[in-house]
């Protein structure tokens, strides 16, 4: 598995916070998802590529640094 950290300035709240989560979860149930408002990033232990995780995230409309 890999660890991603992706910056996402556009997370403002829990709610963000959460829809970014489900969705991951949804691209792959065995992620380990954490997501730091403060810091405005989103930490992910997964198989999946980057490139998915970064389109699923952007997807949804958060922008992706």
């Amino acid at each position: 598995m890999a660890n991603l950290t992706f910056k996402v300035p556009s997370i403002v709240c829990e709610g963000c916070a959460d829809v970014i989560k489900k969705n991951i979860l949804n691209l792959d149930a065995k992620a380990e998802v954490g997501v730091d408002i403060t810091a405005k990033t989103v930490s992910v232990e997964t198989d999946v590529s980057e490139s998915s995780i970064k389109d699923i995230i952007t997807s949804i409309g958060h922008t992706v640094e």
